[in-house]
């Protein structure tokens, strides 16, 4: 994992300075297992060890990841409260989402654990609830206002990976239209 974020804090010095100084110092022992507690979840060892590089961003920048915002675990802990919330009060009674394969048809699931945001109600979510043929820790898609539910990875690790390795290719590139980090054919 410290590779993989060496090589993007590397690009992101040279490309999009800002985007390196919003990230946050890495999470605590004592961060990381309040936000274990509070989601009643272990998260995935992948995940854990990105976090203890860099805790989220201060959120001053602009989006790191496809213009959304890489949450620290305060910001995950907001995030969750906000779905469970909802899903608690009946909001998601009768509603059933479109998943891919491996996916739950769950509209919201308490073990879907948002990460990144856009500020619209959309994350990418580690999901701890995978359906059937699914991979607990994969990533997946979580949209408000549809029901598509896609598998983005079987891991963090892959999915961070992926991405990072597609941001040094040049197929995401920093906007200042978007104020922040966009697949470059939107730039």
């Amino acid at each position: 994992m410290s590779d993989t974020w060496l090589a993007f804090e590397l690009w992101l010095r040279v490309h999009w300075p800002d985007g390196l100084k919003d990230l946050c110092p890495p999470a605590t022992d004592d961060e990381i297992r309040s936000l274990e507690t509070m989601l009643g979840a272990k998260l995935p060892h992948d995940y854990v060890e990105f976090l203890k590089v860099h805790n989220g961003q201060q959120g001053c920048a602009g989006g790191l990841f496809d213009n959304s915002e890489f949450l620290s675990t305060t910001e995950i802990i907001e995030q969750w409260k906000v779905w469970k919330d909802l899903l608690d009060s009946g909001d998601f009674e009768g509603y059933k989402s479109e998943p891919e394969a491996g996916v739950r048809d769950d509209w919201w699931n308490p073990k879907w654990i948002p990460f990144i945001h856009n500020g619209s109600g959309d994350h990418h979510c580690l999901d701890l609830a995978p359906g059937i043929d699914g991979q607990e820790g994969q990533v997946i898609t979580m949209w408000h206002d549809m029901g598509t539910r896609a598998v983005e990875a079987n891991s963090f690790k892959l999915w961070f990976a992926k991405y990072v390795d597609a941001v040094i290719a040049g197929k995401y590139v920093y906007s200042e239209d978007f104020g922040g980090l966009v697949d470059a054919d939107f730039a």
